[in-house]
This record gives C-alpha cells, structure tokens and sequence, in this order.
C-alpha cells in the first residue's frame, strides 16, 4: 500500500505534469493537498514549496450570493466569456457536504455541463466539510496549483452567504456579490459585513423586471455610500444582468480588470496579497494545534472524563475546561 501511495504522489512526475498544464495531474495534485492523512502532510508541503515560483499570475475572483441566486449559472456563462477571449479558466467550487459520507451534495460538472467540456476551463468541486467560511480548507492551496498549471483567472465559489462566509475575501482578489432583483427593498435582511467586503455587486435575473431590478441597483448604491471608503480606494459598482440572456457579463469582466489596473498601480494589489499570506499562515497554526491538541492519548482520556462529568452535572463547562488546561 505503501509503495502505491508512493507511486500515485511521486512529486516529480506531479511537479512536471502539473507545470506542463495537464489537468488529470492537477486533479491529483489536489487531492493530495485534500488529504487529511498525516503522511501526505509532507508531500503536500514539499509540493507547494515547488510550485509556489510558478503561482500567482492569476487574477483570482471570488462569488458568493444567496441560495437561488444563479451563481452557477453566472460562472458558466462569465465562464465561457472568458475562454472564448482566450483565456484559461479554473472554477473551484465548493458545495455543501453530506454529514453522513462528507462528500459534495452537488455536482458543479453537472450543474455546469457546458463549462466542462470546455478545453480552456477546469472545474474541480470540492465538498466544505466542517470549514467555517464557505470554503474548504485546502482552497487556497488549490489556488496555487491551478496558478501553476498555467490557468489566467481563478474563481472560488462559495456555499453561500452565511456568517462567516467572508472568508473567502482573504483568498481572493476581486470578492463579486451576486443579488436577485427586488432585494434591495430589504437591506435590512443583507448583512452588512457581506456588503463591505463586495468589491462588485451582479444583481443577476434582471431580464424580469428591469424597473424592480434598477430600484434594487438605486437601493444599493445608496447602502454603499453609508459605508467607509474602501482601503484598496475602489468605489463599488453596482451592475444589472441575466446570466440566462448573458446580458451584463462582458460589464463584469471589464470591472474586474479596471479593478485589477487600478490598484496595481496602487501598489494596493501585491499588498493585499502579502497580507493575505500572513492572515493564512495564523489560521493554519491554529488548525495545526487543535489537530495535534486531539491528537494525544491523555488528551482524550481528560476530554472523555470531563464530557462524562458535565453530562452528569457533576461540573459546568467553563469549570471543565479549566481544568482540562490547568489542573
């Protein structure tokens, strides 16, 4: 077993194949950084450190929106824009998981039939798990394999808007908020931290009611307003759109990339990355210290201990966990 593990992750031919752009590489590549076996920890380490000269040449856009909003449909169709400029495109989307087998609820192969088979675009979907934010935990490596594999524009698809879905904005470049025309007579409901972070707001489905839609537009650029001035000093646009009739989405591409230009030259774009990388490295030390913290034997005789006495009343929680800590 051993030696077949071996031979599915030698990291050359992965390191060759991933570079050369062969997406069944690529596919191996991330399920290795997938992996929640201890032994592939190093291999997935080892794999990135090679990779990582090749990455970060992608413009990397985020999009989330509400259950119902069309996001798949919106991917598929700004999605075959892009690959019909000439660009290569990755989608790594990320579904719901089962809690029983962990597995994608949905299938983004299926639900963008027209994408997959597009020669120019990878879909790769990848199930949450127990990640807070909408994305799974090894997104952002994933990013930098799609990077290396030669792919121009990278998009994360989250779940959908929650309470800490805003994850994904310290992943991406450009986080794309997509709205249902009508929504904007109830920005009580939105919440504002979704709305801060938007860099571009889709109100998709407007080919209904167009005179709903530009209220909708109205309301929002107005909530925009009410908000301190963005610290990349982008002002947010706000656009109308089908995705059905691909109406608006040529807008969307134009907007990215104005966004891209003006703060490169900013300086603001690298800097952002920059501190994206930092914020990564915190949030993997904290996962790295509950996973070992688990991990030990007398660890779990203390946890099993204390679960038993709060279940019985014997000790409160907080009493329990100072004890766990310092006792």
């Amino acid at each position: 077993m051993q030696r077949e593990r071996n031979k599915k992750y030698n990291l050359d031919a992965l390191t060759d194949g991933i570079l050369s752009g062969k997406n069944q590489w690529l596919s191996k590549g991330i399920t290795l950084v997938e992996s929640l076996l201890t032994e592939d920890r190093k291999e997935s380490s080892n794999l990135m450190e090679r990779l990582l000269p090749s990455s970060g040449k992608s413009l990397r856009i985020g999009i989330t929106g509400v259950p119902g909003v069309g996001k798949s449909t919106f991917i598929e169709a700004f999605g075959s824009h892009l690959t019909k400029l000439g660009k290569k495109l990755a989608v790594l989307s990320i579904d719901p998981s089962s809690s029983i087998s962990k597995g994608s609820i949905l299938g983004d192969k299926t639900r963008m039939a027209q994408l997959s088979m597009d020669s120019n675009a990878f879909i790769r979907p990848s199930p949450a798990g127990s990640s807070l934010g909408g994305v799974a935990t090894s997104t952002r490596e994933s990013i930098i394999l799609c990077e290396a594999a030669g792919y121009d524009v990278i998009i994360v698809e989250t779940v959908g808007v929650g309470q800490s879905e805003t994850i994904v904005k310290n992943m991406v470049d450009f986080f794309l908020l997509l709205m249902l025309p009508g929504s904007g007579d109830e920005l009580q409901g939105i919440k504002r931290g979704i709305m801060e972070m938007a860099d571009g707001i889709f109100i998709n489905k407007s080919d209904g009611n167009m005179e709903r839609a530009k209220r909708a537009r109205k309301d929002f650029q107005n909530a925009l307003h009410l908000f301190p001035p963005a610290a990349s000093g982008w002002t947010v646009p706000v656009e109308l759109g089908s995705s059905l009739e691909k109406d608006g989405i040529g807008e969307i591409l134009e907007i990215c990339e104005k966004f891209n230009t003006q703060t490169s030259e900013s300086g603001w774009f690298e800097e952002n990355r920059k501190n994206q990388e930092i914020k990564w490295f915190h949030q993997l030390i904290g996962q790295r210290l509950e996973a070992d913290f688990y991990s030990y034997s007398i660890t779990k005789e203390k946890i099993k201990k204390a679960e038993e006495m709060i279940s019985s009343a014997q000790t409160s929680v907080r009493k329990a966990l100072d004890d766990l800590f310092f006792a």
